[in-house]
C-alpha cells in the first residue's frame, strides 16, 4: 500500500460503502465519472473541498442523506428550502459548519470569497437553476 498526502481540492476522496476510501482526481467530468464509476453513487459519500467567489448558480439536494458543509475560510450564507420557507443559516467563523437534511434544497451565497469543505451522499443529487421550479 502506498501512502500520500493529497489535496482535498485537487484529489476528491470517495468513501465507500465498506468505508473504505478511494481517491478521484478533480477533472471537469468528476461528477459524471463518480456516478459513472460508482453505480450511480448510492452508497457512497463525497468528501471535498471547493473554493468559491461568487454565489451558487444553482440549487440541490440530497435525497440519499444528509450533508455536512464546513467553512475553511471566506464567509458564505446557506440558504435551505424549508417547508416553512427558506432558511438563512451564515458561515463566518474557520470550522463551522451546517447539516442540511437529507431533501432539503439548498444553494449558497458567497460574501467573501471562501473555500469550503463537503461531505456528501452524492446518489440522486438534483441541481436547479430557478428556485421556483422547486
Amino acid at each position: 500500500m502506498k501512502l500520500s498526502v493529497e489535496n482535498l481540492a485537487e484529489v476528491f476522496a470517495v468513501l465507500k460503502p465498506d468505508l473504505s476510501v478511494q481517491k478521484v482526481v478533480n477533472e471537469p467530468s468528476v461528477y459524471a465519472e463518480l456516478d459513472k464509476n460508482y453505480s450511480g453513487f448510492k452508497g457512497h459519500v463525497l468528501i471535498a473541498n471547493h473554493d468559491f467567489s461568487q454565489d451558487w448558480p444553482t440549487w440541490e439536494c440530497h435525497p440519499a442523506g444528509d450533508e455536512i458543509v464546513v467553512l475553511m475560510s471566506g464567509q458564505c450564507e446557506f440558504l435551505l428550502k424549508t417547508e416553512t420557507g427558506v432558511q438563512t443559516l451564515v458561515l463566518d467563523q474557520i470550522g463551522s459548519y451546517v447539516v442540511v437534511p437529507k431533501g432539503i434544497w439548498h444553494t449558497a451565497k458567497i460574501a467573501k470569497a471562501a473555500k469550503v469543505l463537503f461531505i456528501t451522499p452524492g446518489e440522486n443529487t438534483p441541481n436547479v437553476e430557478h428556485p421556483a421550479l422547486l
